[in-house]
């Protein structure tokens, strides 16, 4: 009876973590928040009018595909549109105040917009009016992922006894984002930064192997749950951290300053 006890106790509390992991799992979409939204915003603020800067692509350079022991999966590590995130961190640096983002991940379909537009007005209206000019920009931000480590550290624990047993496991990837920025008048590199961040897996669990009725029949129980970091976070956290750490240096090359 003891034993049935403490079965069913272990039982109810891994039902409850599974039932409150799976309450996380179906909650509401919700606005991702930026991971270093503080310090972007905390920036002190830029002794000049915003600069306008370019983001074409910031793409995984790395190649590497989802890591799993057991079968070969063809989804790739990483995200491949990352540039959304670098876009969204210059935007939210010093509040908007540092740099004017303008479109260029997407500039074939601006200009194909542009070309509509002016083609509508001259064939439909009598005094079209002019586009305004596209907005040049005086610096490029260039740069990629350059590295996913996986498995860079592992571990765990666990101890049973008397058929009663818990374990523990862990696992550290790391994932290395690397950018510069480019001055379109001279072409010359201006600031090259590269950050990283850690991507953090656990996972924990309890089970039950015994023997009942004199040894005639057997029970065994299992009940855990993990819990990943998402990589898409990870790398949203490196390429803001990579923007935070420009700013800086750029004020300490005399390249701009603070007010």
């Amino acid at each position: 009876m003891r034993w049935l006890m403490i079965i069913g106790i272990l039982f109810l509390a891994g039902c409850g973590s599974v039932m409150e992991k799976s309450s996380e799992i179906l909650s509401e979409p919700r606005v991702q928040d930026n991971p270093m939204s503080v310090q972007l915003k905390d920036l002190p603020p830029l002794d000049a009018p915003a600069m306008t800067i370019g983001v074409y692509s910031f793409t995984d350079k790395t190649g590497q595909r989802k890591p799993n022991d057991r079968i070969a999966n063809l989804s790739s590590a990483v995200t491949q549109g990352a540039e959304s995130w670098v876009i969204d961190a210059l935007l939210t640096a010093g509040k908007g105040t540092w740099f004017e983002v303008v479109e260029r991940a997407g500039l074939d379909n601006l200009i194909k917009e542009r070309q509509l537009i002016r083609s509508t007005r001259e064939n439909y209206l009598t005094d079209p009016a002019q586009l305004q000019p596209m907005r040049f920009a005086g610096l490029i931000l260039e740069g990629g992922i350059v590295g996913y480590d996986s498995n860079v550290s592992t571990g765990g624990m666990g101890a049973r006894y008397l058929g009663i047993g818990a374990s523990t496991e862990y696992r550290i990837d790391t994932v290395t984002v690397a950018m510069r920025i480019v001055s379109v008048e001279t072409g010359r590199v201006l600031i090259s930064v590269a950050t990283e961040k850690t991507i953090a897996s656990y996972k924990t669990g309890t089970n039950v192997f015994k023997f009942l009725d004199m040894g005639t029949q057997t029970l065994e129980t299992e009940s855990g749950f993990s819990v990943n970091e998402p990589v898409n976070y990870a790398v949203r956290a490196a390429i803001e951290a990579g923007v935070i750490e420009m700013v800086y240096k750029g004020e300490q090359k005399d390249l701009w300053s603070f007010k």
